[in-house]
């Protein structure tokens, strides 16, 4: 709830836009979906948020337990964060919708889209770490649905904005392990090419764990032995632990291996 009135009117937006952020989450959705409700004011003004805000007490409409109304988020941002320069406040909302459409609504193609619009406005705002983080949610789900290129491109582009950096240069190996991964679904030949250049680009690459882990199986999988990739992936989980993302690409490339069971057992 608003508590007072505040003298400037990106600063009622904000608030409004927040309270009925939590309102969503929880699957408050008005019936009727129109511009009269109190529930649902237009988006043109910025005060008129505020002033339905202090009819929603009366309003009427009923509660409707089935899928929050992301589309009018949507247009809000867009026509009054974004014009307003508030991108940062923006990018945050676009990440809270992109959460929506994860866990409620389950439809990965558009968190990937709010994703991609969050780490834009990091990036004009300059807030690189942020970005890269919206990035990394967008690679991961990229490679599950098997866009392998986009996955590589975001995983390289993120490591190599990290490597030089003091404090974040350890994970940059991580990310190349995990663009290897990718190109060693598309093609054999790829990921050795790949990890030569990441070895060359990063050369504390050479000497991880990661590293070693895909010139085994790089190694098993050219002679077909699919014992050999299996062993050098439980050698590797029984110091680190692989979790359910790297799990799924490395069955993917072990399924590549003639007369292979498909498992990691």
């Amino acid at each position: 709830m608003l508590t007072k009135k505040s003298s400037l009117p990106g600063l009622f937006w904000e608030e409004c836009l927040e309270e009925d952020l939590i309102k969503w989450k929880k699957h408050v959705r008005c019936t009727a979906e129109l511009p009269t409700c109190s529930r649902w004011p237009r988006t043109g003004a910025l005060l008129e948020m505020h002033f339905a805000r202090r009819r929603v007490s009366i309003c009427s409409c009923r509660t409707n337990m089935t899928v929050p109304p992301v589309s009018s988020m949507q247009a809000m941002l867009s026509r009054s964060l974004t014009p307003m320069g508030r991108f940062t406040i923006a990018a945050k909302h676009h990440i809270s919708i992109a959460e929506i459409y994860e866990s409620e609504l389950v439809d990965i193609e558009k968190a990937i889209a709010h994703y991609e619009q969050a780490a834009d406005y990091y990036k004009g705002e300059e807030s690189n770490s942020s970005a890269n983080k919206c990035l990394l949610k967008v690679g991961a789900y990229c490679a599950q649905l098997e866009q392998y290129q986009k996955a590589i491109e975001i995983y390289e582009q993120v490591g190599a904005n990290t490597m030089d950096n003091p404090l974040l240069k350890y994970s940059a190996k991580e990310y190349f392990f995990k663009a290897s991964l990718c190109h060693f679904i598309v093609d054999e030949l790829n990921a050795k090419i790949a990890v030569e250049k990441y070895e060359e680009m990063f050369p504390a690459f050479s000497d991880s764990r990661e590293c070693k882990l895909l010139k085994k199986l790089l190694e098993a999988h050219e002679e077909q032995n699919s014992e050999a990739f299996t062993e050098a992936v439980k050698e590797f989980d029984s110091i680190s632990r692989l979790d359910q993302w790297h799990t799924t690409l490395l069955l993917r490339i072990k399924k590549t291996i003639q007369g292979d069971e498909g498992d990691l057992k």
